[in-house]
């Protein structure tokens, strides 16, 4: 597994647990430029309908183009915790894994920018979220104190 040879955490206190992380194939940190199982390289936000910040920039060395699915661990990792991850394209399998680990693939236009991204995602969440949004942001509040409603509801036999 090729973890990234590159990355900058930022780290400034402000983020408090209200935003939502997403990710974007990048080469430049201003376009959405890759494919996700090729990609060298991801930019990840925070959001939330006021306020977008970057949280961290990941790069990785030159990676083999021979289908080796164990490439997409090391990316699968990184996205731990995002909502979303922004991309040209994105193959069958990877979109799979990916929505197995609750992220959503977003396949963007060819030279997407990321900052009419966030800005059209703040939209979105101030205005009433799509589908996809709409069950990422229940299972980010899910991780909270709700998850354990269910369980102390139901009864339990002893």
């Amino acid at each position: 597994m090729a973890n990234p040879t590159r990355q900058l955490q930022v780290l400034d206190g402000e983020e408090d647990g209200t935003l939502l992380k997403v990710a974007f194939a990048s080469s430049d940190r201003e376009t959405v430029d890759q494919h996700f199982g090729s990609s060298r390289s991801f930019v990840i936000y925070g959001v939330n309908p006021e306020h977008a910040q970057l949280l961290s920039v990941a790069e990785f060395g030159e990676l083999e183009q021979d289908g080796n699915e164990d490439k997409l661990l090391s990316k699968l990792a990184l996205l731990d915790g995002c909502i979303a991850v922004y991309c040209r394209a994105c193959g069958a399998s990877a979109v799979r894994q990916l929505l197995a680990a609750g992220v959503q693939p977003v396949k963007v236009a060819e030279a997407a920018r990321i900052d009419e991204l966030l800005d059209s995602l703040q939209v979105e969440l101030r205005d009433g979220p799509s589908t996809w949004l709409a069950k990422a942001i229940r299972r980010t509040q899910g991780a909270g104190d709700r998850r354990f409603d269910a369980m102390a509801a139901e009864a339990w036999d002893e």
